[in-house]
């Protein structure tokens, strides 16, 4: 079956979707260690969200660029990553989605969440031709996120580093046998709409 365009893919639950971030360890370690953000994790800054592993594989190469050395997971509650869905906007301007660039940048600067559309990636972390979500949380998003949202925050570090591992030794099979079981996200009906320009 073809891919869709844009897709959320994830590991979710009946009650839980899994994202994923990756911070300095002075961040990461208690996060994981006490299962929520210490009082260093600014509350007051955006912060982006990766339901997709390989994405943010992508974007911390593998837990290797400087500030991003422990990626965690992070389970959150569906009904607030619903709730960040229903709030956000786009986060570039889409003629035919927005009525004009202003109405885009007052929407903007409202929302307390944004949506973009990134390339997904493979396991060497070339781009695929489809795109997953990427979620920007600020203000009360944020707030939510680290202090109502978060059920769970596990270090998985080790296993970046195995996958990382069995890809750089050619042996792509067993590094897919490692990846998280993503499956499409059922998003409640019309909630992405107007998100998928």
């Amino acid at each position: 079956m073809e891919e869709p365009q844009r897709r959320i893919r994830a590991v979710h639950t009946e009650s839980t979707v899994t994202v994923h971030q990756a911070y300095p360890p002075e961040i990461g370690v208690p996060a994981a260690r006490d299962g929520r953000f210490p009082a260093a994790w600014k509350r007051d800054r955006m912060t982006w969200i990766k339901p997709s592993f390989l994405w943010m594989m992508y974007r911390c190469g593998w837990g290797a660029k400087a500030g991003q050395e422990t990626v965690l997971a992070v389970e959150i509650t569906r009904d607030g990553f619903d709730w960040a869905l229903r709030h956000a906007c786009l986060s570039s301007y889409v003629p035919g989605v927005h009525a004009d660039r202003e109405a885009w940048q007052r929407q903007l600067r409202r929302a307390p969440t944004r949506v973009q559309w990134d390339p997904e990636r493979d396991l060497r972390l070339q781009p695929l031709p489809y795109r997953s979500l990427q979620l920007g949380l600020a203000g009360e998003a944020a707030r939510r996120y680290a202090d109502e949202w978060t059920v769970a925050v596990r270090d998985v570090t080790p296993l970046v580093h195995e996958i990382r591992d069995r890809v750089t030794g050619g042996d792509l099979d067993a590094a897919a046998r490692l990846l998280p079981p993503e499956r499409p996200y059922p998003a409640p009906d019309g909630l992405l709409a107007g998100l998928c320009g």
